[in-house]
């Protein structure tokens, strides 16, 4: 989890100094105040190497500046919608030094604000928080799909999740899902939060209470990967893929309706044949699955606890949030509270309802926007569990997938970056399963 440390630079085209006169553009200047979340660290940790990285969300320019001692001046700025990030990555001996723990990596911390209109002069705060720590890390989302005519349309979608130890670990019970909240940048007839995301303080049956939006996070789909404890082993740098539909995407098949379905382009897709994992739907009672969705005999099933739809669809626009986590005991997991969505109406006795996670449970997260700034939807996830997002820069159906960057490597073992910031530690690529992006 290390973070380069950048020297202060300015991009002038969104970024300018007093003297311009354009009619009708007065520059800002807007001062940070940043502080840890927690008081105790506030006492023992030093704030005079937070970087704070500014992007103007209409040129896609951006200029990092240090703090001094947690207050940072961005001077001359341009009015307009920003995301403003900020982080200090603290090594772990230091960091055990100073606060008596005994973390095992290095520390980072991470502030965030979102798309957030500069419009005047003005302080914002920032409170810094520490990233998770997880053994499995999420490596790989292939969320965009291929190409709805040439490709294999969504039938090709996968999840990969790697161990970023140097110990074996072992991927039985790992759950892992999607979050539900705000899917619009259009408001609908729910309550919201001020930061644009469902208020779920107002959810029926909630009772109001304050941690619900801080503490909890709510499960649009949950998975578990079966096993009796040491079922499925994954080496250090290794992965385990998981994928909609274990096929050959490259090759026709015939789907569970006797039909073949062809594939035009080959290229386009990938080969899920040798994938660890599927989610396959059609042993839910009652559900009819699609005709694309076969049971490959030779990869094993996940366990389904929450599903919604006909097969486990990823969303190709990338407005879905990702969460991994392990639990040791099961019935703690299937007892969790669910809710409905707060609507201001009061929902149905068949409305869907979310399962309640304990953000404190979650072992990585990490966030997918729309590749337009027009259609980017109010963040799921915080800066403890992703300060930034990730995307596919050429959209839906475009075969890229988002992949975890590589941070070193030792012995021939991959250590991936985890800063819990995926803006910084993804990059976009052709879909490879069981691949790297450099």
């Amino acid at each position: 989890m290390k973070t380069r440390y950048l020297i202060p630079f300015l991009f002038l085209p969104f970024i300018s100094c007093k003297k311009d006169n354009t009619p009708g553009v007065q520059p800002l200047d807007i001062k940070l105040n940043l502080k840890y979340a927690s008081e105790n660290f506030n006492t023992k940790l030093d704030l005079s190497k937070v970087i704070v990285k500014i992007t103007n969300l209409a040129t896609k320019t951006s200029a990092t500046y240090s703090s001094s001692q947690g207050v940072v001046n961005l001077t001359s700025i341009i009015p307009g919608e920003y995301d403003i990030d900020a982080s200090i990555t603290i090594p772990k001996a230091q960091y055990n030094s100073l606060t008596g723990e005994s973390s095992i990596e290095d520390v980072t911390f991470n502030a965030s604000l979102k798309k957030i209109s500069l419009t005047s002069s003005t302080t914002l705060d920032m409170e810094l928080v520490a990233g998770l720590l997880g053994d499995f890390v999420i490596k790989q989302i292939y969320y965009a799909g291929s190409d709805n005519k040439e490709g294999a349309v969504f039938r090709d979608q996968f999840f990969e999740v790697y161990n970023n130890t140097e110990r074996v670990l072992y991927a039985d019970s790992l759950y892992f899902g999607r979050l539900w909240g705000r899917q619009s940048p259009t408001s609908q007839s729910d309550y919201y939060q001020s930061n644009g995301q469902l208020d779920w303080r107002k959810s029926s049956g909630m009772g109001g209470y304050e941690s619900a939006n801080t503490d909890y996070v709510y499960l649009r789909d949950l998975f578990m990967i079966p096993g009796n404890g040491k079922t499925y082993p994954v080496e250090p740098g290794k992965s385990i893929v998981i994928a909609q539909n274990a096929l050959n995407h490259k090759a026709p098949f015939v789907g569970n309706n006797g039909k073949e379905v062809a594939i035009k382009n080959p290229d386009l897709t990938v080969d899920l044949s040798k994938a660890n994992f599927e989610v396959y739907f059609g042993d839910i009672p009652g559900k009819t699955p699609f005709a694309t969705d076969i049971d490959n005999p030779a990869v094993p099933n996940v366990e389904i606890l929450d599903y919604a739809g006909n097969d486990w669809i990823l969303d190709n626009l990338g407005r879905d949030a990702y969460v991994i986590f392990k639990h040791a005991n099961r019935l703690d997991v299937e007892n969790l509270k669910s809710y409905a969505e707060p609507s201001i109406s009061v929902p149905t006795s068949t409305a869907k309802k979310y399962r309640q996670l304990p953000v404190g449970w979650i072992m990585d997260a990490v966030e997918v926007q729309p590749n337009t700034k027009d259609a980017r939807i109010p963040k799921k996830l915080t800066a403890s569990q992703d300060a930034g997002f990730t995307f596919a820069p050429l959209g839906g159906y475009s075969s890229q997938s988002v992949i975890r960057k590589t941070e070193k490597t030792n012995n021939g073992v991959r250590k991936l970056i985890d800063t819990n910031n995926s803006t910084e530690d993804f990059i976009a690529i052709k879909a490879n399963p069981f691949g790297f992006g450099d």
